[in-house]
């Protein structure tokens, strides 16, 4: 059976922070990302684990940044366990395919999000003013259909448990600045557009995608945390996209849906998932994985 990391404890390094899914860690000049197990929906943690996710968020992670590294750069800095430095060694075995080694930025305090076809909260938000985030949108879209272009509809970064707010581009203007709001708007935008392409081409459709960046130390833009994963994405299969509804998925909106089921309030605690939702989403993260990277876990 796949060993399940919901939370690591390395004890002679310094814990920096611990996130929804990632455990980070201080390595002084560089920063350890540990890539969990855990799963969270609506900004809450659940308690199960899923087999195999934080293998397979990192690893296509570690796909994208390596594939959009020509568009912007990122903060990878090494992402296999034998060039880690020597205080990680007694650790290997559970970092193994599971993180990365990033080097430190300073992280701007936005959600860049970008959809190129309207769901979830846009489709919401469209139904009541016809808008999402203040950008005007054609009348007479229906639920799932793509978009004319890509927009960038950022949101603010919250902390766990409570939940990101979508924001107008002005007010990513107000917080960082024109000419770096416009960069990451920019950057957000050109990395989906090339992700998108190459994902339709292996038949699954990204809908939408959440980005994070930072400044490094000479205060250029990177691309930092996760990219196009499962987590901050939706993934669609191109051969079952119908117009009109809601879509299947290889991301955590399996998760969700099956949580909107069910009587909770969204709020901690969360319950526990059934087994055969836990093995349902793990081989949907694991299909995930083969098909954009060619990378089949055992």
């Amino acid at each position: 059976m796949e060993k399940v990391i919901t939370k690591t404890d390395f004890k002679n390094l310094k814990l920096f922070q611990r996130g929804k899914v990632r455990d980070i860690y201080d390595l002084n000049n560089t920063l350890l990302f540990v890539v969990s197990d855990r799963i969270s929906a609506f900004d809450v943690i659940l308690p199960n684990g899923i087999p195999f996710k934080g293998k397979v968020l990192n690893q296509i992670s570690n796909f994208w940044f390596d594939f959009t590294k020509k568009i912007v750069k990122n903060h990878v800095v090494a992402a296999e366990v034998e060039d880690y430095p020597a205080e990680c060694a007694p650790y290997s075995e559970d970092l193994a395919g599971r993180s990365v080694i990033g080097k430190k930025t300073k992280p701007l305090p936005v959600e860049c999000i970008v959809r190129g076809y309207i769901t979830g909260s846009g489709w919401n938000d469209y139904k009541k003013t016809g808008a999402i985030c203040g950008i005007s949108l054609p009348k007479g879209l229906r639920e799932s259909e793509k978009l004319p272009e890509p927009i960038f509809t950022p949101s603010t970064k919250a902390e766990i448990g409570v939940h990101d707010e979508n924001i107008s581009f002005d007010a990513v203007v107000k917080l960082i600045g024109g000419d770096l709001a416009e960069k990451i708007r920019d950057y957000t935008i050109a990395v989906y557009k090339a992700a998108a392409s190459y994902a339709e081409s292996k038949g699954i459709i990204i809908a939408d995608t959440k980005l994070e960046f930072g400044l490094d130390e000479k205060g250029e833009v990177t691309l930092i945390d996760e990219v196009l994963t499962p987590d901050s994405s939706r993934f669609w299969d191109k051969s079952r996209y119908e117009v009109g509804k809601s879509q299947p998925s290889f991301d955590k909106q399996f998760v969700r849906d099956y949580l909107l089921s069910i009587s909770w309030d969204k709020k901690p605690p969360a319950p526990n998932l059934p087994d055969e939702i836990i093995k349902e989403t793990s081989a949907k993260y694991l299909q995930a994985l083969k098909v954009l990277a060619g990378i089949e876990l055992k």
